[in-house]
C-alpha cells in the first residue's frame, strides 16, 4: 500500500498531507513548475485523488491524464466540483465526509441566525464607532415567534432543525421528497415553504440541480420581515436577485457563509448593512477539520486495503459484496 501514488491537487491540512505520506507516495500537484508535465509524467501511476470543493474542477479534463484513477476522496460534505456522472461511467469511487462536520455546521447555522436577526456584527461596530454614549443601539428584530422553513432537511437539516426545537419555534421543510420519520410539515414548493415562513435556511446539496433555487420570487413570497440564510452553497441562491431583495425590502436581512463565486463577494453585499457575511467557516474549526481529514484518508487507507470506502456518494458505483 506505501506504494500507491496518490495526488493532491492543492494544499490541505498538514495533518491531512503528513497521514497520507505515511500511507502512500503522495504527489502535490501545485508544487510542479510546470503542471501539465508533470502530468504526463506521473498520471499513468495515480491510482486516487485527495481534492475538495475549493479545490477546482475534477473532470474528464483531469481524469483524462489519469488512465488508472480508482478513487476521488474529496474533503467536506459538498461534492459538487466533483463530475461525479463521469466518475461513475469510469468506474471511479467518489467518496466525501459526512457525518463529522454536522454538529459544527448546526451550532454556526443557529449563530448565524442569532447574528443575522439581533444584529450582532452592526451592535459591535456601533460601540466600537463610540456612538454608544450619543445614543442607545437601535431595536432589533427577534427569533421570538418566527416560522422557520429548511431547505434540504438531510443530516445537517436535522441537526440544525434539533437545535431550533429549543427556541420554541415552528419548523417545517422543503426537499425532493416527504420524510415519514420527521414531525415537520413538508411542502412540496419552495414557493409554499417561504410563503409559510418568516426564515429560510438553505442547507441543500449544490452543483447544477439546485443552482439559483432561491430565486426572486422565492425571496418575494418569503416577504419583508422575511430573512435568508445560507450555508449550502452560494449557488443556491441568485445573488443578484438576493442583492436587490435586501436593497429594496423585499426581504429584512440575510445571512451567507457561502457566496456564488468564493472567495470574492459582491461590493454590493458586502456595503449592505442588513447582510451578515461569513467567510465559509461552518465546519471550520481545527476540532472539525481533523476529523474530515482524517475521514479522508481513513476512505482512501479502506480501499487500497481491500475494505471498500467507508463514506461513499450516492452516486458512486462501488456496492458491498453481495449487495445488489
Amino acid at each position: 500500500m506505501s506504494m500507491t501514488d496518490i495526488l493532491m491537487t492543492k494544499p490541505m491540512l498538514p495533518s491531512i498531507a503528513d497521514a497520507l505520506d505515511a500511507h502512500f507516495t503522495l504527489h502535490r500537484l501545485w508544487e510542479a513548475k510546470d503542471p501539465d508535465a508533470y502530468l504526463r509524467e506521473i498520471g499513468p501511476r495515480i491510482r486516487g485523488l485527495a481534492t475538495g470543493a475549493s479545490h477546482g474542477g475534477t473532470g474528464a479534463a483531469l481524469l483524462d491524464r489519469l488512465p488508472n484513477m480508482e478513487i476521488i476522496a474529496t474533503y467536506g460534505v459538498g461534492y459538487d466540483n466533483v463530475d461525479v456522472t463521469d466518475a461513475a461511467r469510469r468506474g471511479i469511487v467518489v467518496t466525501n465526509t459526512p457525518g463529522v462536520l454536522n454538529d459544527e455546521v448546526a451550532d454556526l447555522t443557529l449563530g448565524l441566525l442569532i447574528a443575522t436577526l439581533r444584529q450582532i456584527p452592526q451592535a459591535d461596530r456601533y460601540l466600537r464607532e463610540g456612538r454608544w454614549p450619543a445614543a442607545p443601539f437601535p431595536l432589533s428584530p427577534t427569533l421570538r415567534g418566527r416560522r422557520i422553513g429548511i431547505v434540504g432537511l438531510g443530516r445537517i437539516g436535522k441537526a440544525i432543525a434539533k437545535r431550533l426545537e429549543g427556541f420554541g419555534v415552528d419548523i417545517a421543510y422543503h426537499g425532493r421528497s416527504r420524510q415519514h420519520d420527521v414531525a415537520y410539515p413538508y411542502y412540496p414548493t419552495l414557493i409554499g415553504l417561504a410563503e409559510a415562513s418568516d426564515v429560510l435556511i438553505a442547507i441543500t446539496p449544490g452543483g447544477a440541480g439546485t443552482k439559483h433555487l432561491i430565486d426572486a420570487a422565492v425571496m418575494k413570497a418569503l416577504g419583508p420581515d422575511g430573512v435568508l440564510i445560507n450555508v449550502a452553497r452560494g449557488s443556491v441562491v441568485d445573488e443578484q436577485a438576493l442583492i436587490e431583495a435586501l436593497r429594496n425590502g423585499t426581504i429584512l436581512a440575510a445571512g451567507l457563509d457561502v457566496f456564488e463565486d468564493e472567495p470574492r463577494v459582491p461590493q454590493e453585499l458586502i456595503e449592505l448593512d442588513n447582510a451578515v457575511l461569513l467567510p465559509h467557516i461552518a465546519s471550520a474549526s481545527v476540532h472539525t477539520r481533523k476529523a474530515m481529514g482524517q475521514l479522508l484518508v481513513d476512505n482512501l487507507i479502506a480501499w487500497f486495503d481491500g475494505k471498500g470506502p467507508l463514506s461513499p456518494v450516492a452516486e458512486t458505483p462501488w456496492r458491498p459484496a453481495g449487495e445488489t
